[in-house]
């Protein structure tokens, strides 16, 4: 299932790998991987392949009959909540980052009695933080949860693993950085020094900086 993950980000150009060229991150941080699972959403049989595999994993990691609402995170993880409920036949919510400031000052759209097991769902979870911020507002409402999905972790941040952990919420991924890098190498993606300056990074992503390596041709 990682592996077929994977494999299908990287055909429609949602994980990009340029150790030569790295991104700029809108946090400053150079990067030589770069991930956008928004575009899942333009590419239909892609999608319904990944949203099968999300409801295989969510069922088997946290039972069936032990969710009762999905919940979007705004606002990249709305469309995948919505077809995850629709699979499993579960109301679907969506939770703002903030409350929204007038007429209810809702943060949490939808209905949710008090007592609903919540699964949250994103598209990716760097260090986990922003997950925090929902988690609070779930349990705020007198609601609970124990469960949040993304489609891509990036596997390299164990702090925010723990930090959810620590609020009693496990973190459930499809793919992670490790798994998209070994079907790069496995697959031709990149070069040897392309492999091994990404796993420098992944190994160290705090004090990562560019390596010296040519430019490829």
């Amino acid at each position: 299932m990682a592996e077929t993950t994977a494999r299908i980000l990287m055909e429609i150009e949602a994980v990009l790998f340029r150790p030569q060229d790295p991104f700029t991150l809108t946090s400053g941080r150079r990067s030589p991987v770069y991930v956008d699972c928004r575009k899942i959403i333009s590419f239909p049989r892609a999608r319904a392949q990944l949203m099968d595999f999300a409801c295989d994993l969510i069922q088997r990691e946290a039972g069936y009959e032990s969710i009762d609402c999905i919940a979007g995170g705004e606002t990249a993880g709305i469309p995948f909540a919505a077809w995850i409920a629709e699979r499993l036949g579960l109301p679907m919510l969506y939770i703002r980052k903030k409350p929204k400031g007038f007429g209810r000052n809702a943060q949490i759209e939808g209905h949710m009695p008090e007592g609903s097991r919540v699964l949250l769902v994103e598209d990716l979870a760097t260090d986990g933080g922003s997950k925090l911020n929902f988690v609070d507002a779930i349990r705020q409402a007198e609601a609970e949860i124990a469960h949040t999905f993304v489609i891509f972790h990036y596997g390299i941040f164990p702090d925010g693993v723990a930090a959810l952990e620590e609020r009693g919420v496990r973190l459930h991924a499809l793919a992670t950085w490790w798994d998209a890098l070994a079907v790069a190498e496995q697959n031709g993606y990149l070069d040897d020094a392309g492999v091994a300056e990404v796993r420098r990074f992944l190994q160290d992503p705090e004090s990562w900086t560019p390596g010296s390596q040519p430019a490829a041709p």
